[in-house]
């Protein structure tokens, strides 16, 4: 799974077609040390139908505020340049499956 480092980065990510998931995360958050293997593994199973990227709030302020994130990990559904949906915590895996298919079939 890659990370986004730069507001570049991310300019060139909404440009495309495909439905996005922001996984907004830092590396000394437990929740988000819980959350990331369920992000991984649902990044591998998604491939090719949905892009899913981490940003590091603490190395991409600018993203971080551009997004108001104000707690993590905050995961952002992503449509057409339009934030349809989020989620914020150590959520379980079916919630944000049921977010991904929504997205993809929307």
């Amino acid at each position: 799974m890659e990370a986004i480092n730069t507001m570049e980065e991310f300019k060139t990510l909404i440009n495309q077609d495909k439905p996005i998931l922001l996984d907004f995360y830092a590396d000394w958050c437990p929740p988000c040390k819980i959350l990331t293997p369920t992000v991984e593994k649902l990044s591998a199973e998604y491939e090719g139908s949905v892009e899913i990227k981490k940003v590091n709030v603490d190395q991409n302020k600018e993203l971080s505020q551009a997004f108001a994130v104000r707690s993590i990990p905050t995961l952002f559904f992503i449509k057409n340049g339009e934030v349809r949906d989020s989620l914020t915590g150590a959520v379980p895996e079916n919630q944000i499956k049921e977010r991904l298919e929504t997205l993809i079939m929307n």
